[in-house]
C-alpha cells in the first residue's frame, strides 16, 4: 500500500537531480545518470603520492591521503558542496561517502586504520548552521571500512570564515585557526583518518594534524569530498 502511495506521489512529485534539476528515474538517489557520469573523479585512492598527499610534503607526516573529486569554483562538485553546507542536503555526504569509502576498500592502501575524525566546526558555527556538513560523510565511510568515527575528541577553539568561495591565492593567506584534543589517551598508537569537506591549502588539515601529532605514536591518514585545482 505504501509503495503504491509513494509511487503516485513521485509522479506527482519527482525528485531531482541536485546538479541539472531533471527529474530522477528509478534507484537515482540524488544525482542523475549524466551529471554522475560527469563529476570529475580523481582516483586518489588508488594512487600513491597523489596530489594531496604531495601538498603535506614538508609541514607534517602523513600516512595516505584521498579525494574523492576535483573542485573547481562554477562547477557541479561546487554546486554539490554549496546544497551540502548551506541547505541541509546531508544527503550529498551520504552519497559521496559511500562513494569514497568503496574506493578505499578496493585500494588497499586504508586497511590500518583504527579510527576517523571529522574537522570539527566551531561550536557558534554549528549552533548556527545546526550540522556539521561532513558527519554524515565521515559516518559512511565508517560503516564501509568499519571502523568507528570518533566525536568531541578533536575540538576547533577558534572560528574561521568559509573558504570555498575564495580565491588560491585568497586560501593561501595564514589561517588563525586553533584545535584542542580533549582525550589524548584513545588516540595513542592509533592509525587515525581525518575527514574534511574541500583541501585547498591543507591550512586547516595541517592544524588539526599538528595537535593530533601531540599524541604518542600516532599516525595520520587524510580523506575528503574534493580537493581544489
Amino acid at each position: 500500500m505504501f509503495k503504491t502511495f509513494q509511487n503516485t506521489f513521485n509522479i506527482f512529485f519527482p525528485e531531482l537531480c541536485l546538479i541539472c534539476g531533471n527529474s530522477l528515474v528509478k534507484n537515482n538517489q540524488i544525482i542523475c545518470v549524466s551529471c554522475m557520469s560527469n563529476l570529475p573523479l580523481t582516483n586518489f585512492s588508488d594512487w600513491e603520492n597523489n596530489e594531496v598527499e604531495k601538498s603535506f610534503f614538508g609541514r607534517v607526516p602523513i600516512e595516505a591521503a584521498t579525494s574523492l573529486l576535483y573542485f573547481n569554483r562554477k562547477s557541479k562538485v561546487q554546486q554539490l558542496i554549496h546544497q551540502l553546507k548551506y541547505k541541509n542536503q546531508q544527503k550529498i555526504g551520504v552519497f559521496l561517502g559511500d562513494w569514497l569509502g568503496e574506493n578505499m576498500v578496493a585500494s588497499k592502501r586504508f586497511e590500518t586504520l583504527d579510527y576517523i575524525i571529522a574537522v570539527p566546526l566551531h561550536k557558534n558555527k554549528l549552533k548556527k548552521r545546526g550540522y556539521n556538513q561532513v558527519t554524515k560523510f565521515g559516518e559512511r565511510i565508517s560503516y564501509k571500512l568499519n571502523i568507528p568515527l570518533l566525536e568531541n575528541v578533536l575540538i576547533r577553539i577558534s572560528k574561521s570564515k568559509t573558504q570555498t568561495f575564495k580565491t588560491r591565492f585568497e586560501r593561501s593567506k595564514k589561517i588563525e585557526e586553533h584545535f584542542q584534543l580533549s582525550d589524548k589517551e584513545i588516540l595513542k598508537n592509533k592509525h587515525i583518518l581525518l575527514i574534511d569537506d574541500i583541501i585547498t591549502t591543507g591550512a586547516t588539515l595541517e592544524a588539526c594534524c599538528i595537535q593530533l601529532l601531540q599524541t604518542k605514536n600516532i599516525k595520520i591518514s587524510v580523506a575528503t569530498m574534493a580537493y581544489t585545482l
